[in-house]
């Protein structure tokens, strides 16, 4: 039996939803609040200013896709769900971005895990970045709101046999491991979460916060590019728009102008900033998108002598921070351990290399599990991050340097991983370097790792999160906005999304965007009042 679409029968009864693609003529609209965004921050802030009576606009650069479009099929999800296509890389090409552009952003393609901001990085913020009234005990009761209103709990389900790794190699070596918490509610257990859930069980923003807006009147304008702010004063007085071309490469369409009493940008951590480069934003100190961090991943694929199929089942149930503050805050830089869901583009992309070698690892993908390691980027002086910069069509390309810091953290990373490879059964393990080779022992494996060159291009890295570059806190020559995401110089324009944060934040950060953007876009909604 077909799984109802939620979101086309809302469209049916009436939802106010604008494919500004098809627009046959410039036009205007006026609301209360426009958001900027529909992912984590924008859905979050469209469900709690529309349910405090507020006319909410939506905008969204990418296009509406339902779970009727979602058929688990990656080159079709890839090339209309992401940003770039999945293309976007950092200016260097040295770190592949994952980051979705559709109704819902990235919360649309994520892989559901949902974490806690860790206490130690809200301390950090607060004790080195000015950050005020976000520390732990502040934040635990709208963490746990958004848990509730978006079925984040625990994983019941047995982890699949590729996130299984991380717990039994943990066992053995004494480690610590814990089950992930994930945003789902009747989860089919397919996978497929990174190509669009068909089955409406990740709750996402697609079928959670927007059409709760959606409900309460607001109006959602999809295949729209939000291109500049214009500025009177410290005043945001309009949004100048354009439509997206067919193939969603250019902003090409009808020219949409946009009035509200006030503007929130939630377009992510690399949009967001870019958008007030474009339109020239006041940054008197030049903050504006320096210290965009990634958690820089690497990876390290193990072979084994049993069926682990790690393209199916939930993508991410199990996690080791055993390496994650063990050096503490600062110092060198702490991971946090996962796998990857290993569906066959997708896992190719990632291993890389070609010819008769990557064939063979292909042709072993149902015997082979991938562990991946999230560095945690930002918190000592060595570790600044990246730079959002505009490319000439105005398009942004985030720099973001790699250095010995980094360098010594995939190093250590690898290490971690092969063990914990070794540990659970493996018979080959090989770390994703232009060199790299099957290890047939941890002796072997180590000696590898340690030998190896370690620079862009060489060491394969990619990252799924995009933090900072309009950093909050309370003092404007260190921060854009204040920590109530407003603004430091325009006082009707509030930044709701992940690009807030300081530093990275050292795990999966959807629930830290939800929990944090729910207790300001509450506090907004006050103040507008």
């Amino acid at each position: 039996m077909p799984v109802p679409d939620l979101f086309l029968q809302g469209i049916a009864r009436g939802w106010q939803v604008i494919d500004a693609g098809e627009l046959d003529a410039d036009r205007s609209f006026e609301a209360d609040v426009i958001i900027i965004g529909t992912g984590a921050g924008g859905g979050t802030s469209a469900e709690i200013l529309a349910n405090a009576g507020f006319k909410v606009l939506l905008v969204e650069e990418g296009s509406l896709k339902t779970s009727s479009d979602f058929k688990n099929d990656e080159a079709k999800a890839y090339a209309e769900l992401y940003q770039e296509g999945l293309a976007r890389a950092t200016q260097d090409g040295g770190i592949g971005i994952l980051q979705g552009r559709t109704v819902g952003g990235t919360t649309t393609v994520n892989w559901t895990s949902s974490f806690r901001t860790p206490d130690p990085t809200l301390a950090h913020w607060e004790q080195v970045h000015g950050v005020k009234g976000l520390d732990s005990a502040s934040m635990a009761s709208w963490f746990a709101r958004m848990e509730e209103r978006l079925g984040v709990a625990p994983w019941a389900v047995p982890a699949n046999a590729n996130n299984e790794v991380i717990s039994t190699g943990c066992e053995a070596l004494g480690w610590h491991w814990e089950v992930i918490p994930r945003n789902v509610r009747g989860c089919w257990n397919l996978g497929y979460c990174g190509t669009g859930c068909p089955t409406n069980a990740k709750q996402s923003m697609l079928v959670t916060t927007l059409p709760a807006a959606l409900e309460k009147g607001a109006t959602l304008i999809h295949r729209l590019k939000a291109e500049q702010l214009v500025f009177e004063g410290d005043q945001v007085t309009e949004v100048l728009c354009r439509g997206m071309n067919e193939q969603m490469t250019r902003a090409d369409g009808r020219s949409v102008r946009l009035r509200g009493r006030h503007v929130i940008l939630a377009g992510g951590a690399i949009n967001s900033p870019a958008l007030l480069m474009r339109s020239k934003a006041p940054d008197p100190h030049g903050r504006l998108g320096k210290r965009t961090f990634l958690h820089p991943v690497n990876f390290s694929l193990a072979q084994y002598d049993k069926t682990i199929n790690g393209f199916y089942g939930a993508p991410q149930s199990v996690y080791s921070d055993h390496f994650q503050w063990n050096n503490g805050t600062t110092g060198p830089i702490g991971f946090k351990l996962e796998v990857p869901p290993m569906q066959p583009s997708i896992t190719a992309a990632l291993l890389g290399g070609y010819g008769q070698d990557h064939f063979q690892r292909m042709q072993k993908l149902a015997q082979s599990n991938i562990l991946i390691a999230l560095m945690r980027d930002g918190f000592d002086e060595r570790s600044q991050g990246g730079e959002v910069v505009l490319r000439d069509d105005g398009s942004p390309v985030l720099d973001y340097p790699l250095d010995d810091y980094i360098w010594d953290g995939a190093r250590r990373a690898w290490l971690a991983m092969g063990e914990i490879q070794f540990a659970a059964g493996a018979t080959a393990v090989m770390p994703t370097h232009s060199r790299g080779r099957l290890s047939s022992s941890w002796q072997d494996f180590q000696e590898q790792v340690n030998n190896l060159s370690y620079a862009r291009y060489d060491v394969r890295l990619a990252s799924a999160h995009v933090m900072g570059g309009c950093a909050m806190g309370e003092d404007p020559m260190l921060a854009v906005t204040n920590s109530k995401g407003q603004h430091h110089q325009l006082e009707n324009l509030s930044i709701l999304d992940g690009s807030l944060f300081p530093t990275s934040i050292g795990a999966n950060p959807q629930l830290s965007i939800y929990g944090l953007v729910a207790r300001l876009a509450t506090d907004l909604a006050k103040t507008l009042a």
